[in-house]
C-alpha cells in the first residue's frame, strides 16, 4: 500500500534518460524501472508517448510498460504525451494511472517543446482533460518555466496564477510548477507556492525543480516550508533539460531530496535496499 506519510515522491527516470544520446536498450529499461517500483515511490515517471523523430530514447515505451512487474507494487505509473494522439495512446493502458502534459509560462519554450502556442497548448490540453475524465485517468501538467526563463519572454507570477486559473476551471487537480532549466531560487519557490496553494484548495501541487547539486537542499526547504508536500526527482539527479545553460544542473537527486526532508522531520517510506540496488542499476544506465 502507499505508505502513510504526508510526502508524496514521484521519481523521474524518464526524465532522466530521455536526452541520454546514446540509445538505452530495451533490456536494461526494464530492469532498472522493474527496480525502481521496489522503492516504494507513489509514482513513476516511466516513459512518454511522443514522436520517436522527437525524443528517440523513448521509442520503446510500450514494449517497457509491457514487460513491467507490477505485481508487487502499488507505485502508480505515469507517461508524459505532447499532445491528444499520445494521450490516446497512453489511455489504451489500464496499467498507466497518470497521464503528464508540459504546458509552458514561456511562448518560446512551448514552441520549441510541442511545436504549438500556449494558446493551442491550452485547448489541447481541455481535449485530454476531457479523455482523461472519461477514462477515469489523472491528468497532471507540467508548468515548465514556472519561475522564469532564459529566453527573454516576459515572466511574472502573476502569470503563472492565470494558467492555473485556466487548469482549475478544467477540473484539473494535479499541477507541477517545473523549473525546467535551473532559474529557481530558495527566494522564488517559496512565495510562488504560497501564493497558488491557498487560492486553489483542491489543485495538488507538486514540485519539479531541476538545480545544481548544492542548491537542492535549500530548494526542497523552500518548496517544504511553503506547504508544498509533493515533489519530483531522479536517482542521482541524472538529466535534465538540455537548454539549460549549466551543464550542472539537472534533475532534484532523489536521495539528496530525501535526506533534506528528514531532516526537516519527514520519513518518507523508502526501502533503503531497494534504492540502493536501483542506485547500481542508474550506474549501467547512465554510464
Amino acid at each position: 500500500m502507499i505508505p502513510n506519510t504526508s510526502i508524496h515522491l514521484t521519481e523521474c527516470p524518464r526524465d532522466a534518460m530521455q536526452g541520454l544520446k546514446e540509445f538505452v536498450p530495451t533490456d536494461l529499461k526494464v530492469k532498472y524501472l522493474n527496480n525502481l517500483l521496489k522503492v516504494g515511490f507513489e509514482v513513476l515517471d516511466f516513459g512518454s508517448f511522443v514522436s520517436p523523430k522527437a525524443i528517440p530514447q523513448m521509442a520503446d515505451t510500450a514494449e517497457v510498460l509491457s514487460r513491467l512487474d507490477m505485481s508487487a507494487t502499488d507505485t502508480k505509473l505515469l507517461a508524459i504525451v505532447a499532445n491528444l494522439r499520445g494521450a490516446e495512446q497512453a489511455l489504451a493502458y489500464d496499467a498507466i494511472s497518470y497521464t503528464g502534459f508540459p504546458l509552458s509560462v514561456s511562448e518560446t519554450f512551448q514552441q520549441r517543446n510541442t511545436n504549438k502556442s500556449i494558446a493551442q497548448a491550452l485547448a489541447e490540453v481541455a481535449e485530454i482533460q476531457d479523455l482523461c475524465l472519461r477514462r477515469n485517468m489523472h491528468l497532471v501538467v507540467y508548468l515548465s518555466m514556472a519561475f522564469g526563463n532564459p529566453y527573454g519572454d516576459a515572466y511574472n507570477p502573476e502569470q503563472v496564477s492565470a494558467l492555473c486559473d485556466k487548469l482549475n476551471a478544467m477540473d484539473i487537480k494535479h499541477i507541477a510548477l517545473s523549473d525546467t532549466t535551473g532559474v529557481s531560487t530558495a527566494d522564488n519557490i517559496g512565495p510562488l507556492f504560497r501564493e497558488l496553494a491557498p487560492k486553489y484548495p483542491k489543485v495538488q501541487f507538486a514540485a519539479h525543480l531541476h538545480t545544481r547539486p548544492e542548491d537542492a537542499a535549500a530548494k526542497v526547504r523552500a518548496a517544504y516550508e511553503a506547504g508544498c508536500r509533493r515533489f519530483d526527482a531522479a536517482l542521482k539527479g541524472y538529466g535534465g533539460c538540455p537548454m539549460a545553460a549549466d551543464t550542472l544542473t539537472g534533475n532534484m537527486d532523489t536521495e539528496l531530496m530525501i535526506a533534506e526532508l528528514e531532516s526537516l522531520g519527514e520519513k518518507p517510506s523508502i526501502n533503503r535496499n531497494a534504492l540502493d540496488e536501483a542506485g547500481l542499476v542508474a550506474a549501467e544506465v547512465f554510464a
